[in-house]
């Protein structure tokens, strides 16, 4: 099935990512992912995934140019020389001689300039090593910074995104920037699925729960939701949410949900202050 995209820089992201977040070894899975359909892979150093990513991408058969692939380079190696570095690991442990996407994959916690950082993101893009950059888990101030202090645009900004977390002020700020907004923990890691009222709407549709939380995420615009299973009927649920559309008052109810405690990936130390909602 060919997913509707997303444009920014350059950048062609399908709408609907594979995350591989706490998937251990997931070879299988990864090649599974690729044959209902999905061509957006999301993984990270910090994940641990990235060697099944490449396996599952090499099994699979789907050529590598029509994969869009994104990874992350961890906090821990933010200095020039531990960025290279960190980046020619990732593109070993995946098989491939580029990502489609690079990411920060959180701000710096030791004092390591934003500069060097950023210096460091754009040599790779200008090596080859990356098509496209962002930041992931920045807040709108350092993602400004980050934007002025990068020698090559950023195209998209990875956040934390589900109906029980407002993320209005960012949203609208990346739809200002020019930023494609890729939302992870689309299901609120599982808290979603017992909600009544996406369950209400879920069994109104004929949809399940998690097609109307990536629909509603979707129909807002200029968001690319990263979702994650293990098993293939839900992977291809997932992708079928392009063949009905929520009403206002829908979309309002969940809306509705958001709660002041809503966020789920906070780690101590090294989350940044967070933007509050409007």
């Amino acid at each position: 099935m060919n997913t509707p995209r997303l444009s920014s820089h350059g950048a062609e992201i399908p709408v609907i990512g594979f995350g591989t977040s706490q998937l251990g070894n997931c070879g299988e899975i990864v090649a599974a992912a690729l044959k209902v359909g999905y061509r957006h892979l999301d993984t990270a150093w910090k994940y641990g995934t990235e060697q099944g990513v490449g396996e599952g991408i090499k099994a699979s058969g789907v050529p590598r140019k029509d994969i869009f692939l994104v990874t992350k380079v961890s906090h821990e190696y933010l200095r020039a020389n531990a960025f290279a570095k960190s980046v020619e690991e990732s593109l070993e442990r995946l098989q491939t001689d580029y990502v489609d996407l690079l990411f920060v994959h959180w701000p710096a916690i030791d004092g390591t300039p934003l500069a060097e950082t950023m210096g460091a993101l754009a040599k790779a893009k200008r090596e080859g090593k990356a098509r496209h950059v962002g930041v992931a888990n920045f807040n709108i101030a350092l993602t400004e910074e980050a934007m002025r202090l990068c020698p090559e645009p950023l195209a998209v900004l990875q956040a934390e995104y589900h109906p029980y977390l407002d993320q209005s002020k960012v949203l609208a700020f990346c739809r200002k920037a020019g930023l494609i907004f890729m939302a992870y923990c689309p299901f609120a890691r599982g808290r979603l699925f017992g909600d009544p009222v996406l369950g209400e709407i879920a069994r109104k549709r004929g949809k399940s729960l998690a097609q109307v939380a990536l629909r509603w995420l979707i129909q807002q615009g200029n968001i690319a939701p990263i979702p994650r299973s293990a098993n293939p009927q839900h992977m291809a649920e997932s992708l079928d949410v392009f063949n009905f559309t929520l009403t206002e008052d829908e979309m309002k109810r969940i809306f509705a949900l958001k709660r002041p405690d809503g966020r789920i990936a906070n780690p101590a130390g090294r989350a940044p202050a967070w933007d509050k909602a409007p």
